[in-house]
């Protein structure tokens, strides 16, 4: 009777799981390969969260020569959006994340010989399993309408017992076959619901790669696992794919980890083989003392988009999430500043079992560091791209005076003192607008003297610098001529002389040095002097010691 029923839900699937287990048969990889995926549905945002565990399991299957593949979940046709596959494709390939195997775009086009990998073109393979299912008397079709669900629920509140539909309240479990394909026949529409096996008295017992050992109680819920609409919900869709897919590590958020128990009893029920859990806890933010989850309606750092938005490159953002990832990748990192983060052998043992804290301040250092790495040429090349479609102002003038904003962006970037002062892109404006006349002159500015702030004392150094400056002088002769000038005018040459004898000066050459630096940039940190000074050549730094207003 149990084949009548299953022929009669499923009159059109002539396929049987075995037909399935052959097409896509076990992979041949290295012993130890590591098969995971990421499986997302096609919303098109890319959570920090989600990238957080995609680079980490990308890493994983590529560290171990195995396979990292992309599945989209798209059962729930309420979240798809227009172009959500290639939005998502797109969004991990700008921090490097790709894929082995997947869909390439949202055209249907595929790589790899385990798909199709989006779930809404598989609806023949789970409609196969369930039918199995339902032959073997694991599952069955449930009439229930809404109303009955709603007022099941009410009961249930009423008597304040665990909610849900199983045992006595699973109301379809048990009606008869005949009953069940009389309905069928006329034209009920129903949903498939598995025959749990769970006892409430038991427990499961599994071992997270990241949690540890963990017992919950067996599910004896009756879940739905195929829809009125013929798609399977995604327990069960997932529980089929994992397994033809031949995924061997299911590595995902730990929000999960309470639907172990029913993930398990599916892959039982199913005949599977149960893959290795990994369970990442979720990025946490501190506010007001107390930690919560990062949150894509509460924090815009949560999004993606953000740090393309803000210039933080990706190589920035890696590094950072493998900070947090693995406690000892910061000290790799300082001991290979120049090494390819693909380098780094990332591992399940060093995640932490608690959520990592996401620190802007931290990134930005982070960021600062690794910014310093790049050449100049990079650094303008990046910068520029950013520019363009951020802060068109800038990229035009970037453009305008390429070779003297590489020769900027070129002060103290080798040596023993390289330079850290950006972290993004968005930077570049307050770190170049000295350099280029349209943006130094477009707003009055305000000077911040240090030592020295009589008017007339300012005016006497500036008069008296130009007329020893000389952009041909090398660096020895300019500081050397800057001394000489701080002398002449009661300064210590040297301050160590000046900190013996404090009495005995005005001050001490860095004093003078100050001056000239903040009239001429309106700063008082700045990379080189010397370099910033023989970039601006002297008819220009005339120009800004002539318009200085004190």
């Amino acid at each position: 009777m149990s084949k009548e029923l299953a022929e009669l839900m499923f009159p059109d699937i002539d396929k049987t799981p075995e037909y399935y287990e052959e097409l896509y048969p076990k992979r041949n990889l290295p012993e130890g390969a590591i098969v995971t995926r990421f499986a997302p549905s096609p919303t098109g945002f890319i959570h920090m969260g989600s990238l957080f565990t995609a680079n980490f399991a990308s890493r994983m299957a590529a560290q171990t020569n195995g396979v990292y593949f992309l599945r989209i979940e798209d059962t729930d046709g309420k979240r798809e959006i227009d172009n959500g596959i290639s939005a998502i494709i797109n969004g991990l390939k700008v921090f490097d994340v790709q894929f082995d195997e997947g869909p390439t775009d949202d055209d249907g086009n595929e790589k790899g010989i385990y798909g199709p990998y989006i779930q809404s073109n598989r609806k023949h393979i789970y409609q196969a399993f369930a039918k199995s299912l339902v032959e073997k008397g694991l599952a069955y079709p449930c009439f229930c309408t809404e109303e009955q669900l709603n007022n099941l629920r009410t009961v249930q509140e009423s008597l304040k017992v665990l909610p849900g539909y199983y045992g006595t309240y699973a109301h379809c479990r048990n009606i008869s076959e005949e009953e069940a394909i009389e309905k069928i026949k006329n034209g009920d529409r129903f949903v498939v619901r598995l025959r749990s096996n769970g006892n409430p008295m038991k427990k499961v017992k599994y071992h997270d790669l990241i949690k540890g050992n963990i017992e919950f109680p067996e599910n004896i819920q009756d879940i739905v696992i195929i829809k009125s609409d013929g798609l399977p919900t995604y327990h069960f869709a997932h529980a089929i794919d994992d397994h033809l897919m031949r995924t061997t590590h299911v590595i995902r958020g730990d929000e999960w980890v309470s639907s172990v128990p029913l993930h398990l009893q599916l892959f039982e029920m199913l005949g599977f083989e149960v893959p290795n859990y990994v369970h990442v806890a979720p990025i946490m933010k501190e506010e007001d003392g107390s930690k919560r989850k990062i949150s894509k309606r509460k924090d815009p750092e949560a999004s993606a988009s953000y740090y393309k938005e803000n210039g933080i490159p990706k190589e920035s953002v890696i590094d950072y999430l493998m900070n947090i990832a693995n406690s000892n990748f910061e000290d790799w990192r300082r001991e290979n500043p120049l090494a390819s983060v693909d380098e780094f052998k990332v591992s399940i043992e060093k995640m932490g079992v608690s959520g990592a804290i996401f620190d802007l301040v931290k990134l930005a250092d982070v960021s600062k560091n690794v910014i310093a790495t790049f050449t100049a040429e990079k650094v303008y090349d990046e910068g520029l791209k950013w520019a363009k479609e951020y802060d068109k102002e800038l990229a035009d003038l970037m453009e305008k005076y390429k070779e003297n904003t590489i020769a900027m962006l070129d002060i103290e970037r080798t040596g023993n003192k390289i330079r850290k002062d950006i972290s993004k892109w968005s930077d570049l404006r307050e770190n170049l607008e000295y350099m280029y006349d349209e943006l130094y002159f477009s707003k009055e500015r305000e000077y911040e003297w240090q030592s020295i702030t009589d008017p007339n004392e300012i005016k006497t150094i500036l008069a008296k610098y130009m007329e020893i400056y000389s952009d041909s002088d090398d660096k020895d002769t300019w500081f050397n001529k800057i001394k000489d000038l701080a002398e002449s005018l009661g300064y210590a040459r040297e301050v160590k002389e000046y900190k013996k004898n404090p009495e005995n000066f005005k001050g001490h050459v860095g004093d003078i040095s100050t001056v000239i630096r903040v009239a001429i940039t309106s700063r008082r940190n700045t990379p080189d002097l010397y370099a910033i000074l023989k970039i601006l050549t002297k008819d220009r730094i005339q120009d800004r010691v002539n318009k200085l207003k004190i």
